[in-house]
This record gives C-alpha cells, structure tokens and sequence, in this order.
C-alpha cells in the first residue's frame, strides 16, 4: 500500500488491518535505519584517536559531547518507535491518548510515533507555556 492509496481509504477505514500493517512496515523500517545509524555513531566513538595538542584535545572532546547528545536522542526515538510498535500489538495505535479519537493518518505519516491528536497535542504544549512562564 503507498501513501496515496492508505489516504485514498474512507474514514471508516481508520486502522483497518491494511493501515495498520502499512505502519508497521513503517515504523520497522525507521527502527531498522536509526538501529544501522546509531551503529555507525558508537563505530565512529570507538575510534576516537588520541590527540596531543590541547586544542585538538578540546575539539575531539567537544565532537564526543556532540555525538553523546545525538546517541541519546537518537535512543529516546528507538524507545518511542518500540513503544509505537507494542501500541500496533495492542490495537491502540492511531488513537489519542487522551481524548480516543482518532490521530488521523496524515498526522501519523509525519509522525508515526504520535500518540495525541493535534487538539490534545495544542493542549499539551499550552499548559507547558503557561507552566513555564509561572
């Protein structure tokens, strides 16, 4: 199924066995990809050279921090395709947390890890504002 055929589907469709596998294959294909790319980023890590100069040392150091930084977020997206991938066993994928509505597909083709509709999500990101600005 591509993307124009799972838009095409009616609204009754919503998370009928055919979506539900298009977002498996999905989010199996961005799991693959990050697992390859952080991977690469702990390969690059392990061969860090040693340097002499403490400018070098101080530039290496910085790299590492940077890489480190880009592991982590990297790792808190692998958890969050996992945690999409067990709401697809579930039979809860596509639906809001907190209201149960429906996310809608094209909401979940940007995102596919979303877990709240765009209203719930506006929500959300308000009441974070406001608790800052206090």
């Amino acid at each position: 199924m591509t993307e124009q055929d799972l838009l095409a589907q009616p609204d009754a469709h919503y998370m009928n066995d055919a979506q539900q596998g298009f977002f498996r294959e999905l989010l199996l294909a961005q799991r693959s990809e990050l697992q390859e790319r952080i991977c690469g980023e702990f390969d690059l890590l392990r061969q860090q050279e040693t340097h002499s100069d403490l400018a070098d040392i101080g530039s290496a150091e910085e790299q590492h921090q940077w890489q480190l930084r880009l592991l982590e977020r990297e790792k808190k997206l692998l958890d969050k395709i996992d945690e999409a991938l067990e709401r697809l066993a579930r039979g809860e994928y596509g639906w809001c947390r907190d209201t149960g509505e429906p996310i809608g597909l094209r909401r979940l083709l940007l995102r596919p890890t979303a877990t709240l509709c765009i209203e719930a999500k506006e929500r959300q990101e308000l009441r974070e504002r406001h608790q800052r600005a206090l």
